[in-house]
């Protein structure tokens, strides 16, 4: 009985063995050619030059550029097709791939249930979307940089980076800029954009229906906004920094049951140009989000720092930086609010109370948003009647009869300093912003 096995064993471990090869490509080759007859596993290598043309991926290979190499599209379709899982697209050039957005033209577009696929080190630049990626699981999409064209009206250029119905997808460490959006995700789940950095564009990360993300320590700047989230839930939106945005620093429209801490937002101001009755850059603009909590986040010089509406209650509010912010706090709503957690209030760099006892936080309360406040939102040319006897006055009259005062924040804890303390960690970016 044993010889049989044995023999088998034998004729087994003669077997010839298939093993994955690598294939050096030049500009004499046909690249498309070469991409159908690869096999599983194989790596292309192109060797340096410009490729012209729109490349399909049908095998589980790995295509590299060795940053020498770059595939132009001529100015149509995508780049870069991929219909197999398991591929991997390094150090790539790719330019000038299609601008017609309706047909999803992209750099790099992965067609439906493409799997464990590897985006890493390329640069794309170009009309139409950087990288879609649609309806896969187990994505790297890393160091890339991506940058869209200027000259096009923003609504008409694609995002930098697109992730439709995905899921488990990392993407780390890219620049992107010129696009509409730099990252958009829509109905996705399980992700995670990490150290990313978007400038020049619309919003920087844009998400839409989508829930149990991670947006950590990233950076953007010179945007419309720079955190657009909405009609989302379960998010947890930490270490990130928005500078130099127009309208909001951070937008929550529809935002439930999120973790929004730890972000610092600075310079949130309305050009000159565009200003009109109503658009005032905001720090923190929250639309018909509840049940979210917001804590040890700097908002620093914004036109209003926060501005709270459309039913966006039951939200906890503790430990954050209000700093030379003109307007603090703008809350529309008929119900009262407290903004402190477990005797943890928030700084407010216009806080003229006192700390006798010395544990750090005011002896009063702090109400950032009171009637006056409400009557210059309503009737802002009654700005320049701020200092006169009247409203002075009136204020007075607030304080000595509470029942006439109406709904708003209250900050019964309000911190005397900016936190400092370890649970409170300040993004860390040092990136140039040139």
């Amino acid at each position: 009985m044993m010889k049989p096995i044995i023999a088998l064993l034998v004729l087994l471990c003669f077997q010839p063995v298939v093993l994955a090869k690598t294939v050096q490509v030049t500009l004499n080759d046909n690249l498309q050619a070469v991409l159908d007859s690869a096999s599983d596993g194989d790596v292309v290598s192109l060797s340096a030059g410009e490729y012209k043309g729109n490349f399909i991926l049908r095998h589980a290979i790995s295509l590299t550029g060795n940053n020498t190499a770059t595939i132009n599209a001529g100015g149509q379709g995508h780049a870069l097709l991929l219909k197999s899982s398991n591929i991997l697209i390094e150090d790539l050039t790719i330019i000038n791939w299609g601008s017609d957005l309706t047909a999803q033209n992209a750099g790099i577009y992965s067609d439906k249930k493409a799997n464990n696929l590897i985006i890493r080190n390329n640069k794309l630049k170009g009309d139409g979307f950087g990288i879609w990626l649609q309806s896969g699981k187990h994505i790297k999409v890393e160091g890339n940089e991506v940058e869209g064209n200027p000259t096009l009206r923003s609504a008409d250029r694609g995002n930098g980076i697109q992730l439709s119905k995905v899921e488990d997808v990392e993407v780390t460490g890219n620049t992107v800029s010129k696009t509409r959006d730099g990252l958009y995700i829509i109905a996705s789940q399980q992700n995670v954009l990490k150290n990313n950095t978007m400038h020049d564009l619309r919003y920087g990360i844009h998400y839409m229906y989508s829930h149990s993300n991670q947006v950590l320590d990233n950076l953007a700047y010179n945007t419309r906004a720079g955190y657009a989230l909405m009609s989302s839930r379960k998010l947890t939106v930490r270490g990130n920094e928005s500078r130099d945005s127009e309208d909001y620093g951070f937008l929550m429209n529809f935002i439930t049951y999120s973790d929004i801490s730890h972000n610092r937002i600075k310079n949130v101001w309305t050009k000159p140009e565009n200003k009109v009755m109503g658009r005032d850059g905001k720090g923190l603009f929250v639309y018909n989000s509840g049940y979210n909590t917001i804590s040890y986040n700097s908002i620093d010089t914004a036109e209003i720092g926060v501005h709270l509406t459309a039913g966006s209650e039951n939200v906890k509010v503790f430990g954050n930086s209000f700093i030379n912010n003109p307007v603090q706090v703008k809350y529309v709503s008929n119900r009262k609010q407290e903004w402190s957690q477990d005797g943890v209030g928030n700084f407010w760099s216009n806080y003229l109370g006192w700390d006798l006892d010395n544990d750090g936080r005011g002896d009063t309360p702090f109400e950032p948003n009171d009637g006056i406040d409400k009557l210059i939102w309503q009737y802002p040319e009654a700005k320049v009647l701020l200092d006169s006897p009247a409203i002075i006055m009136l204020r007075w009259i607030q304080k000595q009869f509470p029942v006439l005062k109406p709904a708003g924040v209250k900050d019964s804890f309000p911190l005397m300093s900016v936190p400092t303390t370890t649970e409170s960690k300040q993004p860390i970016h040092d990136r140039a912003a040139g």
